[in-house]
């Protein structure tokens, strides 16, 4: 398996899991598996060449795009039967309405002589669109090796952990395999392995090492580095084409490319920026977030759900606890407030500056205030997690060790400045 092998790089122990698992075309793999990691951890990548090379009949269905049940059952059903039908038949079209229907139809559709004896996989990718639909649709795909009595594995793959996932009742286990992000070194050897044919290895390994270095700590998704790559390359070795450096005289390619980097900072993660409107602003030396068709999103300066994090925070760090039920919840009862008013009538919450808040009422918070419904993903865990490390580094006190911290400010106890001083927090993103 050297080809393979050198098609999935950095991933040889999830590969030799998965082939062992596998096992043989004839034999009855387990019912489900469950791969689950971070964005670009390489999850869907692994399990699409996988499958290719080794010729397994298979089935591949996003569920963003197939966001009901009709079209994610028709979806499978289809591309099934168009696996089991002979070139020159034209396949006909299925339709389906229920589980129960898909489970008849299923049962016809695996009887062809194509996908007789053999394990079909179906591969559900963004898996954790599959809680917002019916209740049995989760069990009945982890038991469908049972319900059909067929020789099939479904492959859930999600971003987030199965204990968000296992349903109250009729929960088959499956087996469940974990994606770890790609290390520096795991990036650096997939992104050397990219390098043009009319540059050296060595050359091009150089300046991933360079580019790495750059994003490494704001960005490590494995798509973004690539795509960045690929549009300051031509900048990198610009020096080289002009004749004016060698592919050894790092220093001064990296003086080239440097200002190219720092622009490109500005435009991580957007990707409103097509690779043509990036090579006008190299030429022009203009500032991205002046350059003309981008629209307003360039501008933003938080992600999208940092920003909520942040109104959580303050919500979190100025409005008692006690009042949670009454803000966020719709039916939270009545509520006594004659005494309370008269009571606390002279008081004013920001005039005692904000609270230390705990991480799991700033979550509670978050989801109550969000539009729309909102997975426990990673990315919101990360974003979260660099705010309060962020505070914690810079909600220090220069007269006294102490950090009592909240994410819009602190106290300082210091009888220096008086028990009590309150400083507000200057909050950068970058």
């Amino acid at each position: 398996m050297a080809h393979l092998e050198n098609l999935v790089l950095c991933r040889e122990s999830q590969v030799s899991t998965l082939q062992s698992v596998f096992g043989e075309r004839q034999h009855f793999s387990f019912p489900s598996i469950f791969i689950y990691g971070h964005t670009a951890s390489g999850k869907t990548y692994v399990t699409q060449t996988l499958l290719k090379t080794l010729e397994l009949p298979h089935v591949f269905v996003n569920c963003v795009e197939c966001f009901t049940l009709r079209l994610l059952l028709e979806q499978i059903l289809n591309k099934l039967n168009h696996l089991s039908s002979s070139e020159d038949a034209c396949p006909t079209h299925i339709t389906c309405e229920t589980f129960n229907d898909f489970v008849c139809l299923f049962k016809q559709v695996t009887k062809a002589e194509s996908l007789k004896d053999q394990t079909v996989y179906i591969v559900l990718d963004k898996a954790e669109y599959l809680r917002d639909m019916e209740a049995n649709l989760l069990p009945g795909f982890l038991r469908l090796q049972e319900l059909t009595d067929r020789n099939v594995t479904v492959i859930l793959l999600s971003e987030i952990v199965w204990e968000k996932f296992r349903p109250n009742t009729g929960c088959f286990e499956p087996f469940v395999l974990y994606f770890p992000d790609y290390s520096i070194g795991n990036l650096q050897k997939i992104l050397s392995h990219d390098h043009p044919p009319e540059y050296s290895a060595d050359f091009y390994a150089a300046y991933i090492n360079i580019l790495l270095g750059v994003f490494y700590t704001v960005c490590r998704d494995l798509k973004e580095l690539r795509h960045l790559a690929v549009l300051n390359f031509p900048k990198y070795c610009e020096p080289v084409v002009k004749g004016e450096a060698s592919e050894r005289d790092t220093r001064k390619l990296w003086r080239n490319v440097e200002p190219h980097l720092k622009k490109a900072m500005q435009t991580v993660y957007l990707r409103e920026i097509s690779s043509s409107q990036w090579e006008k602003i190299q030429k022009d030396d203009t500032d991205p977030g002046q350059l003309k068709g981008l629209s307003a999103y360039t501008h933003v300066e938080l992600p999208y759900y940092s920003k909520f994090i942040l109104i959580a925070a303050y919500l979190a760090s100025y409005n008692p606890a006690r009042t949670d039920k009454r803000f966020f919840l719709k039916h939270h009862g009545k509520i006594k407030k004659t005494n309370f008013l008269k009571k606390h009538e002279k008081t004013s919450n920001h005039l005692l500056g904000p609270k230390p808040f705990p991480l799991d009422r700033l979550l509670a918070i978050l989801y109550s205030i969000v539009d729309s419904r909102v997975a426990a993903t990673a990315n919101i865990f990360s974003q979260a997690l660099c705010w309060i490390k962020r505070m914690q580094k810079s909600s220090k006190c220069s007269c006294c060790p102490q950090t009592l911290w909240s994410v819009c400010g602190f106290h300082c106890p210091s009888p220096v400045l008086g028990a009590g001083a309150r400083f507000e927090l200057v909050l950068e993103w970058s």
